[in-house]
């Protein structure tokens, strides 16, 4: 489909579940989500399914918890910027094509995770971590990656037209 029969519904289809993933994002870098405020309702959570936990076994829980969702929410966001830029740029070759889009996916969901760290050392109960980051681009390109091995092997498996 060519760029001028692209109506408003089609760019709202494109871009708006990279707007929720930087608004969920955004919300939860806010005090309401640090580490002093998640841990007594995870720990319930996970003692509720898993049983009593000593205190240093639940901060090794809380922490890797709250790394893995580093890791998958930036690897969700960096899937929605791979979407979109998908459905937006022009089509040509599959692996320069799927480069460039996963590069500029890879380049929002970085650029997003640099403001959520910077934004969070002016919160008095979060800290801003370049590691996080680094976490989040991992996440981000994890998910890219597997995208890019199921979109392959998907494009060879289509009949020839």
């Amino acid at each position: 489909m060519s760029s001028n029969r692209r109506g408003l519904l089609f760019w709202i289809s494109a871009w708006l579940p990279v707007a929720v993933g930087i608004a969920v994002i955004t919300v939860e870098s806010t005090p309401a989500f640090g580490s002093d405020r998640t841990s007594h309702p995870l720990r319930w959570l996970v003692q509720l399914f898993f049983g009593q936990l000593s205190d240093a076994t639940w901060d090794l829980v809380h922490h890797v918890l709250r790394k893995s969702g580093h890791f998958l929410g930036y690897g969700a966001l960096g899937l929605v910027w791979l979407r979109a830029w998908r459905m937006t740029l022009p089509r040509t070759q599959f692996h320069s094509q799927f480069l460039s889009q996963a590069g500029l996916a890879l380049l929002g969901t970085a650029l997003v995770a640099s403001w959520d760290e910077w934004h969070q050392t002016f919160l008095p109960n979060r800290t801003g971590s370049p590691y996080d980051v680094l976490l989040d681009c991992c996440g981000a390109t994890a998910m890219i990656g597997m995208a890019w091995l199921y979109l392959g092997a998907f494009r060879h498996t289509q009949p020839a037209r």
